[in-house]
């Protein structure tokens, strides 16, 4: 039995497999694929022209994979987007006998494991994978220093098929969160003006990003994990589960031509824990998990490992539970960029971080919306896509001119408005997405 999009992006370990599993699931990169003897398999081809042999054993209780790249933990990027293929076009697998190549890992797998994982061959993947994701830092560093060296004019010349060449050289690398960032840095020049201080900006935290995976032995156990993380390799689950009553502050997707992501922020009504929950599905398709904000539900969440990670996994089941709920405990802007600032201090390439802003008011300045303190003395600008939302519509009404409290993503480049609170009616979660 095939199983459908969304079950397939559910087997993925992380949100880097989804995103390069999910690019793959096209008949593009795929040659000689096939189907048989309980078993896909195919070639696939990726960016620098590397054939990667691919074959997943669909006949057991657990799908069991085996793939010549060193990628680790299955499933990898190869057999993630095999089975997204089959599952979105299965007219590109005929029935036919199992290649050799194909039947020998079909083979190593049925009689050897039975579903259980070689440690010894696990090291030496992730031994491999680190070698590649070193190689590619030193050639990142490289092209980072040619490019301060010829000027930051340069870079607005050259256009962006370079851009794309290196992180292409990051793919191959299997550092897929070094390819996109070096796509960001290729998209500044043409984003108006003032790009050259962004992309000095930029090209410095990809810098930090470059030297801390080059001593990565040597930083402390939680930031070698937030840095493991940003460079691309699996973001492990860890600690126990959290039960509480959950508040759903928010939920929105963003997405591109490969995969659609949808975050809901959650907030534990007795711990006092803010949590944020990612759900996946393939371009065009909504993903899985939808939970109604304003809801309060009962529930586990397990957290991820690194520092400052605020990313957790749910449990099987969320219930509804009682009536509405208070926000979380807010402050003025100042708490919040404050809040902002002790998190990036465990992880620098944070872009936002939730914060509640408690008794302010939406107004307009020159240079655009903000959020002020009902005493006027400090403000936030909203980001450019909070201020284009018809959310900010609704906040604005909300307000009247009267201070409310919003909870949002404080980041460099502003807030994002997610949800908002009256004073008339404390408990009633409006949402601003």
């Amino acid at each position: 039995m095939r199983s459908t999009v969304e079950q397939v992006l559910a087997l993925a370990p992380d949100e880097t497999a989804r995103r390069a599993g999910s690019s793959l699931g096209t008949a593009g990169p795929w040659s000689d694929t096939g189907c048989g003897d309980g078993a896909v398999w195919g070639l696939c081809r990726d960016g620098g022209g590397t054939a990667h042999r691919t074959v997943v054993d669909t006949a057991g209780p657990a799908y069991a994979y085996a793939c010549d790249c060193p990628a680790d933990p299955p499933p990898c990027a190869h057999a993630l987007g095999l089975l997204l293929l089959r599952a979105s076009d299965g007219t590109v697998f005929e029935e036919s006998a199992v290649p050799d190549w194909a039947g020998r890992r079909l083979a190593e797998r049925r009689a050897g494991s039975e579903g259980v994982a070689d440690p010894e061959a696990a090291r030496r993947r992730a031994e491999r994978r680190a070698a590649r994701i070193t190689s590619g830092t030193r050639e990142l560093e490289q092209r980072l220093t040619d490019l301060l060296r010829g000027g930051l004019a340069a870079a607005g010349q050259s256009g962006y098929g370079l851009w794309e060449e290196t992180a292409a050289r990051m793919v191959d690398a299997q550092a897929p969160g070094l390819a996109g960032r070096v796509r960001e840095l290729g998209a500044i020049p043409g984003s108006g003006p003032g790009w050259p201080v962004r992309l000095l900006e930029e090209c410095a935290l990809t810098h930090l990003l470059d030297r801390a995976w080059l001593a990565a032995d040597r930083l402390p156990a939680p930031f070698a994990t937030t840095v493991r993380t940003r460079v691309g390799l699996p973001a492990p689950v860890s600690g126990a589960p959290v039960r509480d009553h959950w508040l759903v502050l928010a939920q929105y997707d963003t997405g591109d031509t490969r995969l659609t992501t949808r975050r809901v922020w959650l907030y534990g009504t007795a711990g006092g824990r803010t949590a944020l929950v990612l759900s996946y599905g393939a371009a065009g398709r909504a993903p899985r998990l939808s939970l109604p904000v304003g809801a309060v539900l009962d529930g586990e969440l397990t957290p991820y490992g690194g520092s400052g990670q605020l990313r957790a996994e749910p449990g099987e089941r969320f219930v509804p539970v009682g009536g509405p709920a208070a926000p979380p405990p807010g402050g003025p802007v100042g708490a919040a960029l404050d809040a902002y600032g002790r998190a990036l201090r465990e992880d620098p390439w944070l872009d936002a971080w939730p914060v509640t802003l408690d008794g302010v008011v939406p107004a307009r300045a020159e240079y655009g919306w903000q959020l002020a303190d009902a005493d006027g003395r400090e403000a936030l600008p909203l980001t450019p896509e909070a201020r284009s939302r018809p959310g900010l519509w609704r906040l604005v009404a909300l307000s009247g001119g009267a201070p409310v409290t919003v909870f949002g993503e404080c980041g460099h480049r502003g807030f994002t408005p997610l949800a908002a609170w009256s004073p008339e009616t404390p408990t009633e979660t409006v949402p601003l997405v």
